[in-house]
């Protein structure tokens, strides 16, 4: 006999998991399996969808007691002030600690060079590694998911990293059974990916469900927008907008956040997290195919950027 929360969730048993139950229990066996293996693990938390989640989940994971892991932030000095103030708001709401590296420290001290087209984003490398090094973190939880792009499909849900933070396929071990191998050298450390195996529509139905606050530029608002290659660029002192860019008043949103040089909007009414999965069911590209230009740079930008240390 079903019964209505069997039916509910889709299916005929009611032991059976949900899609977004198993999900769920897979990223928590994760954490607890990072909180076993590793002594000094670091969550990198932007305050963006994919951190939330992940975040959300590591509360989950550790309840009632407190979450064992810092957060790290890489701040490119570039973020939407939007996301900062959530970040703020969500490390002292949950009393947790917070690490900033700072892409604007390195450039003040010359270590780092302002590109000409003002982008951050592949600035970021720097500060992540060496803030890595100096805090000791053995295990960096990352909120990348293998749907995103073709280089994030390669990573496993333990990814080693080498003394120098960098990225080789044929390092990456086989992950049979769910068994995950932490075995690392000294001054060698692991990426943790707990949302691996989600989609974006995964996440945003799992935001549904758990009634996860998110920032308030993942919905339909009006924004002065200037459109470069193709994307709704957001005008700032990064460099936007040049001669010839007209900034105009668009109802748009934000599918993923990053720095603001590179992260575009979509023209959308999504004003409320139903339509918001609506639109996102509906959508033939990835948001970071749709509205990132760091990944445009070349056909192996992301792969690139992987190897030389990045998320």
């Amino acid at each position: 006999m079903t019964t209505v929360a069997a039916l509910r969730e889709g299916t005929d048993s009611p032991y059976a998991l949900s899609h977004l139950d198993a999900l769920e229990s897979e990223a928590v066996h994760i954490f607890r399996e990072v909180a076993g293996e590793f002594e000094n693990p670091v969550i990198l938390f932007s305050g963006g969808k994919d951190s939330i989640v992940m975040l959300h989940l590591a509360l989950k994971a550790f309840t009632p007691a407190p979450v064992p892991f810092a957060l790290l932030h890489v701040d490119t000095g570039h973020n939407f002030p939007e996301v900062l103030d959530y970040r703020d708001r969500t490390v002292a709401r949950h009393g947790l600690r917070l690490h900033v590296a700072s892409v604007q420290d390195y450039i003040d001290r010359g270590v780092l060079k302002e590109r000409p087209d003002g982008t951050r984003n592949p600035l970021q490398t720097l500060p992540l590694t060496e803030k890595i090094q100096s805090e000791r973190f053995d295990a960096v939880f990352g909120g990348g998911r293998r749907d995103e792009e073709k280089a994030r499909a390669k990573e496993r849900v333990f990814s080693l990293r080498d003394e120098f933070s960098q990225w080789d396929p044929r390092r990456q071990r086989p992950e049979l059974w769910n068994l995950y191998n932490g075995r690392h050298a000294p001054g060698e450390h692991v990426r943790v990916f707990p949302l691996s195996n989600w989609t974006e529509l995964d996440v945003w139905q799992y935001i549904a469900r758990e009634d996860i606050e998110l920032p308030e530029i993942y919905y339909a608002h009006e924004r002065e927008v200037f459109k470069r290659g193709g994307m709704w660029l957001t005008a700032g002192e990064w460099g936007g907008p040049k001669d010839g860019e007209v900034v105009e008043k668009r109802l748009v949103r934000y599918r993923t956040v990053g720095d603001m040089s590179c992260t575009g909007a979509v023209d959308s009414d999504a004003d409320t997290i139903d339509k918001v999965i609506t639109e996102i069911a509906a959508s033939r590209l990835t948001e970071r195919g749709a509205t990132r230009a760091d990944d445009k740079l070349s056909e192996a930008a992301m792969e690139d950027r992987k190897r030389e240390g990045y998320f």
